[in-house]
């Protein structure tokens, strides 16, 4: 067994090899009177996380904004801004006992801000979640969450702004727009398997997502992260009458038992993951060509679910049907997703029927002049509906949806999630 770690300072136990949790507590108090952000709330949810953290993840710091310079518009979503922009300080990674003060990382590197319309008058319900952003988020250089750094404020809005880790590939959708045609499979299902990871991750911890797609799944150099826990509703959203149980998310990727109204459950998150692994193997956003009105939901409360135009392997298409399955309890948990990603991904040359599936969709492919190796179709060679909306909105159906089902041979149906058949008899009864 080997020895314990000891801080310098106090020459007590820690479990942190550089993070002394006492002693940084007395370094984080001591500076309390020095800065402020205007809003009670938010102190004290800086304050709480200072004293508390274990490790430097967990941390939050009150920005000041004129330490923040280069500030770029990067987009819109449905309730607030994201730029780009760049932190004087970096983010404090350790204390240094030699010079009495906080050793920082990435000083003067980029960062992202989220500016929440409506936060002058911040709630609970925001600094809360925030909160649990941030104590998900794992105590390494590698995250399946994305880190959230601290809290400005916009001095001419006075929007508060969320302070987080900036992804130089922006959001997985716009990576496979450029690189979908290069990614072989394996490479899928490495960035699956991270994304599995973190959703395993939010569940464990007793959390539920209710906004997951593709837009709020960042790729950073070489991995994708999650992020928007929760964040996506406006802040002040108690006075604006919105509750936890309304529809709210990008259609295409919201089960159909909570187009109808249901509560939120991980079964729900899972169903939204299932959308994830088909838009990741296509290339494809789903249901691009159609518009997201609620003609498409009474279409997915029918049964309809996106199809390939190109061949992929049986096993995959079996975890994306037990995902996308109408009935929730028969949909798989985030854990045993994960470890058949895993299993795959490690053991992909080994894996003898997913090789045997992957070389007979390889040949399927060529005949259909697609890509042998990739299991794709470029960005290039798709057209999005202009009623086709990938930003989160909120949604009021008024119960008029029908009760969700599978196909009569969904799961009979092996070449693909739905057959040919189901999905134009299905376009053509609902249009």
């Amino acid at each position: 067994m080997s020895d314990p770690w000891v801080c310098e300072a106090c020459k007590q136990e820690i479990n942190n090899i550089n993070w002394c949790k006492t002693c940084n507590a007395k370094h984080f108090q001591q500076n309390f009177k020095n800065w402020s952000s205007g809003n009670d709330d938010i102190d004290k949810l800086i304050q709480e996380a200072q004293l508390s953290a274990i490790n430097f993840c967990e941390i939050l710091e009150w920005i000041p904004y004129d330490k923040i310079y280069d500030i770029e518009y990067i987009a819109k979503g449905g309730f607030g801004t994201v730029y780009r922009a760049k932190w004087i300080d970096g983010y404090i990674r350790e204390w240094d006992n030699k010079n009495q003060n906080w050793e920082r990382d990435d000083p003067d590197e980029f960062v992202a801000l989220k500016s929440l319309n409506n936060s002058e008058n911040v709630t609970y319900k925001f600094t809360n979640e925030i909160t649990i952003h941030r104590k998900i988020v794992e105590d390494s250089a590698f995250s399946y969450i994305v880190k959230v750094y601290g809290i400005t404020q916009d001095p001419e809005t006075k929007n508060y702004m969320i302070v987080m880790q900036y992804a130089e590939n922006g959001s997985l959708r716009n990576y496979l727009d450029k690189n979908c045609d290069k990614l072989s499979l394996k490479s899928k299902l490495y960035d699956l398997l991270n994304i599995s990871f973190g959703l395993r991750r939010i569940h464990k911890n007793e959390l539920i997502h209710r906004d997951l797609h593709i837009g709020n799944i960042l790729y950073f150099f070489d991995y994708p992260s999650i992020t928007d826990m929760g964040l996506c509703e406006p802040a002040d959203h108690n006075a604006s009458g919105n509750t936890i149980n309304n529809i709210y998310g990008v259609l295409p990727y919201i089960a159909p038992e909570i187009l109808r109204g249901q509560n939120y459950t991980k079964d729900a998150d899972i169903y939204s993951f299932g959308i994830i692994i088909y838009e990741v193997l296509s290339g494809l956003p789903p249901y691009h060509d159609l518009s997201h009105n609620e003609n498409l939901a009474i279409k997915i409360c029918r049964g309809l679910r996106p199809r390939f135009n190109i061949k992929v392997p049986q096993l995959i298409v079996n975890l994306i049907k037990k995902c996308l399955d109408a009935k929730p309890s028969n949909r798989p948990k985030a854990e045993e997703i994960s470890d058949i990603l895993f299993e795959w991904w490690v053991t992909f040359d080994d894996q003898t029927e997913l090789q045997k599936q992957v070389k007979e969709a390889e040949e399927i492919n060529k005949n259909l002049n697609l890509s042998t190796s990739n299991i794709s179709l470029t960005h290039s060679s798709y057209k999005t509906h202009r009623e086709a909306i990938y930003t989160s909105r909120s949604f009021n159906f008024n119960n008029n949806l029908p009760e969700p089902k599978n196909s009569d041979d969904y799961y009979e149906q092996r070449d693909n999630i739905i057959s040919m058949k189901f999905s134009e008899s299905l376009q053509i009864k609902i249009s």
